[in-house]
Formats: C-alpha cells, sequence, structure tokens
C-alpha cells in the first residue's frame, strides 16, 4: 500500500520529516546541482524555463520562491521576468552553495536567498505578486498546512506555481520507472555518498499525489482556480493556482 506522502521520510529516523529533510540537503548540498543536471539529462532546465514563461504573464514584482536549494529557479525568474526574487530554503548549506552562484552572475543585488520553513513563512499576508515552488512540496513535513502558507503569502487574484514529479503513464511507464527506482538511486548514491537521499527521491514521488488529485487538493486549500500543464510525458508537472 502507498504510504501517505506526510509519513514518506529520508532517513526512516524518529527525528521529524522536517528535520531529516533539513539534513538530507545538508549532505548532499555539495553535489546537488551536478547529480540534478545529470540525472534528468537537463531536461529540468526545460521545465524550470516552462515555468517562468507561463508566470510572466503575471508580470510579477516580487517572487518569493520556496525551497528554492541551491537558486536555480530563483536565478531563472529573475532573468525571465526581471522581478525581484527571494528565495527561502530549510537547507543553510543548499542556500550557500545558491549564494556563490548568484554573486558569480552579479544576480545578488536582485536575489535575495534567506533560511526559513515554508510552513511557517516569515512573511506577511497578500505579499507576494507570485510564489513558486521546484520539487520541493513533496518534502513538507504537512503538505496541507504548507500550501496554506503559500496562498497567504500571495496576492488576491495572484498565483503559486509548483513544479513537481508525477507519473510517466502508457507504454514507457514501466522503462522509466526501471530507470527511477534502480538506476537514479544508483547514481545518487556514488556521487553524493549519502546512501538515502535518492532512495527517496523515488520513494516520495510514488507517494505524491499528481493531476487531478493534486489539483483537487489545491482547491481544497482555498485557491480558486487551479490549471496544470504535464511535462515530457508526464515527468513532471506544473500546477498553477490562483487565489
Amino acid at each position: 500500500m502507498t504510504k501517505d506522502i506526510n509519513q514518506v521520510t529520508p532517513y526512516n529516523s524518529e527525528a521529524t520529516k522536517k528535520s531529516q529533510v533539513e539534513d538530507m540537503f545538508d549532505n548532499i548540498a555539495p553535489k546537488y546541482d551536478l547529480l540534478n543536471h545529470v540525472l534528468s539529462m537537463k531536461i529540468d532546465v526545460l521545465w524550470r524555463n516552462t515555468l517562468v514563461k507561463w508566470m510572466k504573464n503575471d508580470n510579477p514584482q516580487e517572487v518569493l520562491d520556496v525551497a528554492t536549494g541551491t537558486g536555480d529557479l530563483a536565478i531563472t525568474i529573475e532573468k525571465g521576468t526581471g522581478a525581484k526574487v527571494i528565495g527561502l530554503d530549510l537547507s543553510q548549506q543548499m542556500l550557500n552553495v545558491g549564494v556563490i552562484k548568484i554573486k558569480k552572475l552579479k544576480l545578488d543585488g536582485k536575489i535575495s536567498m534567506q533560511k526559513g520553513d515554508a510552513e511557517n513563512l516569515p512573511f506577511e499576508d497578500n505579499r507576494f505578486d507570485a510564489v513558486s515552488v521546484a520539487f520541493g512540496v513533496r518534502n513538507f513535513e504537512n503538505l496541507t498546512k504548507g500550501l496554506a502558507e503559500l496562498r497567504r503569502v500571495v496576492k488576491d487574484n495572484k498565483s503559486v506555481y509548483i513544479l513537481e514529479f508525477s507519473k510517466v503513464e502508457g507504454f514507457l511507464a514501466p522503462f522509466y520507472m526501471f530507470y527511477f527506482k534502480n538506476i537514479l538511486p544508483a547514481i545518487g548514491r556514488l556521487v553524493s555518498k549519502d546512501n538515502r537521499a535518492y532512495t527517496y527521491l523515488p520513494d516520495s514521488v510514488n507517494a505524491f499525489p499528481f493531476g487531478e488529485k493534486m489539483r483537487q487538493i489545491l482547491l481544497d486549500t482555498g485557491f480558486k482556480k487551479v490549471e496544470y500543464k504535464k511535462l515530457s510525458l508526464g515527468i513532471a508537472t506544473i500546477y498553477k493556482a490562483t487565489k
């Protein structure tokens, strides 16, 4: 039986999911960008660009990028929309990598990075023109609470953009799942030296609601309209949830 996403944790220890997720990303931060691009064959770049093209229609001036990691989506948002971006993440080690990257690109005047908890955002209600999360909502300790926080800080009639893994359907599904469950974790363990992090990835994707189920969860959270686009045969999906 598939576990509830809130119960799927990186290390299966007694620590909270939030604490385990923070430890996991601190552990893999130095190799994260390399692994991310290699394991996705850089298709993740295309996915982020697709999200930003959709967001650009809203003409945002200030964007919050939650679970920003090393800042790849925050950088893409700034370049694609010209908006000021705040990147927030639970892992200080991931943020440290991101800060170096942003300084090298001379974007530190446009993108700021700060440590914080997605389920207790340190911002006032209705502040941002857009909120984004790429591959982060799976890692929320409490999905409903996290989504409610994203909705709280975005302005009325503005949108939250969520890029998340989903599931390939159709004849390619068995081949993709074999790669995802066997080859990807093996490469991840070899490069990152974290035996569990890249096993947690397929486990959490397998447990995560996607498509119409995720759309309904967002509507139940209080968003008035939810649209979504499947990417790359359903490997990932972008959800646009409007407050």
